[in-house]
């Protein structure tokens, strides 16, 4: 569940030069609340093979706060044929403190139950 904060100067830029723009992640973002639309901690995760996880470029993701609706716009056929993404972070164990986290990774449950560390 990585922390996103550092996109929201860019997703404003964005916005500013009049794109529109939103954020859907299964991870957290410290401020969160402002001008850029967010749906976060999405569950279950990709990791989990959530439906998250067969998003790919180009697909139109319709995000409604007002109804609390959250659409990915691809036929539900496509989108159960789509192989979850499965990113290799191996090469990130370590380092700026990652091998201190790495028992709390390995146990942590998921965001939709409290992100809690279960043993």
């Amino acid at each position: 569940m990585p922390e996103l904060h550092a996109l929201t100067p860019v997703l404003g830029s964005l916005q500013d030069r009049g794109f529109r723009v939103a954020l859907v992640t299964d991870g957290r973002m410290s401020g969160a609340s402002g001008k850029v639309p967010t749906a976060i901690h999405v569950t279950p995760e990709a990791a989990a093979g959530g439906a998250i996880a067969r998003v790919r470029d180009g697909d139109v993701i319709r995000l409604d706060a007002a109804e609390n609706q959250l659409d990915v716009l691809v036929d539900p056929a496509e989108l159960s044929r789509r192989a979850p993404a499965n990113a290799d972070l191996s090469a990130h164990a370590c380092g700026i403190g990652r091998e201190l986290f790495a028992a709390f990774r390995r146990h942590v449950g998921p965001a939709d139950t409290g992100a809690a560390v279960v043993v």
